[in-house]
């Protein structure tokens, strides 16, 4: 018998991994499922996307080994997208890293800063992932509260109330996931301030700030944020490209070259057609964003019908990908909950507890879902 290495035993298979599996399988058993949990956009890249990797495939220079660093053009349209769209400069040749999706990020990072029983700032709730991958190379998750009645952002009080001496990392996500708050510059400001004072690496995890959003934020147009703080941004959401993996992580040159280090070991670089395919989607103009955001935008309004319908209240404050809502007076567990609407009304909802303890009472909608399939689960119940 050939034993799993002990570092397995601090996580479980993703959340996501394993209920799809439930929910094919209810499919596979012809269950008329509406998958409402997952945030993988159902709409496509844009022409020019698409015609960018077509002629980079006929490319006879395009199959081999590419850059851990990825093209020069790559990295320069990341860096015209953070100026055109954040007003931040960034040095496309030191101070960006792509990415094969944001993901990855978070574990090059952690490997790169992250020694055994270092203690990393989780938010509760907060993306899945920052806990596994600290949990994966041996540090120790520390999680701070994200509370409604404070706007879900950080009460700097109970920060200062921690023990802060072995926290190497906080990480932080505005537009916030799962429940969309946005944040602000103010609040980027004093986080900026906080890391300074505690010499804390602080990242933001940043790919939902063009989605139904009318003030796209980074929190590197904080000034002096780049002595203590990175961001990681995605095509995923921003551009219907998230099976395409493509990702980056920006900020100050030697926190980017200890990354790269972590990465350079782990992968060939990125395939040239997709990146070419990533090039042409940062040069897309405002129209994108617009054209998009109309049709999240119905999407939205019907899915927060469902919501009432299920005597849900929901974050109206909310932007992003998905819809925050708190469930009615009562309901003890938010995935008894799911379930039931699982089986009873094949509609398959997020439950807020996967995201941490905060998330208890509280349910995820997301909107990759085309409005006529949003109309049927209304109309199931």
């Amino acid at each position: 018998m050939i034993t799993t290495a002990k570092r397995l035993d601090t996580v479980e298979e993703y959340y996501f991994s394993s209920k799809l599996r439930e929910v094919r399988q209810l499919m596979s058993e012809g269950k008329p499922i509406i998958n409402m949990g997952i945030g993988s956009p159902d709409l496509s890249p844009s022409k020019e996307v698409i015609e960018a990797v077509a002629a980079a495939i006929l490319d006879e220079n395009g199959h081999g080994y590419q850059s851990y660093q990825g093209l020069p053009e790559l990295r320069k349209g990341m860096a015209d997208f953070y100026q055109n769209q954040f007003g931040v400069a960034l040095n496309p040749n030191n101070e960006i890293l792509p990415l094969m999706g944001s993901k990855e990020g978070i574990m090059h990072i952690s490997l790169a800063f992250l020694n055994e029983g270092d203690h990393v700032l989780i938010p509760n709730p907060g993306y899945p992932t920052y806990t596994s991958v600290t949990n994966l190379v041996g540090a120790v998750p520390v999680y701070y509260d994200l509370k409604e009645e404070n706007k879900w952002e950080p009460d700097f009080e109970a920060l200062e109330k921690l023990d802060l001496s072995k926290v190497k990392i906080m990480w932080l996500g505005y537009p916030h996931m799962p429940t969309g708050a946005r944040g602000s510059l103010a609040l980027f400001e004093k986080l900026v301030a906080f890391a300074k004072k505690h010499n804390i690496l602080l990242i933001n995890d940043n790919p939902y700030s063009f989605v139904l959003n009318d003030n796209p934020m980074s929190l590197l147009q904080v000034e002096g944020a780049k002595e203590v703080a990175l961001e990681l941004n995605s095509l995923s959401k921003t551009f219907n490209m998230a099976g395409w993996r493509v990702g980056m992580v920006l900020g100050n040159p030697e926190i980017i070259d200890a990354v790269l280090k972590v990465k350079s070991n782990m992968d060939s670089g990125m395939f040239y057609g997709i990146q070419k395919g990533a090039i042409a989607a940062l040069n897309c103009d405002k129209s994108w964003f617009e054209d998009q955001n109309k049709i999240y935008r119905r999407r939205r309004e019907l899915t927060e019908k469902l919501a009432e319908k299920l005597g849900c209240e929901v974050y109206k404050e909310g932007v992003g990908l998905f819809v925050w809502a708190k469930l009615p007076a009562g309901i003890e567990s938010s995935e008894k909950f799911i379930d039931e609407i699982l089986y009873e009304k094949h509609i398959f909802i997020t439950p807020g507890t996967i995201f941490g303890s905060n998330g208890e009472g509280y349910i995820r909608f997301s909107l990759c879902v085309k409005e006529e399939k949003v109309q049927e689960a209304i109309d199931r119940f």
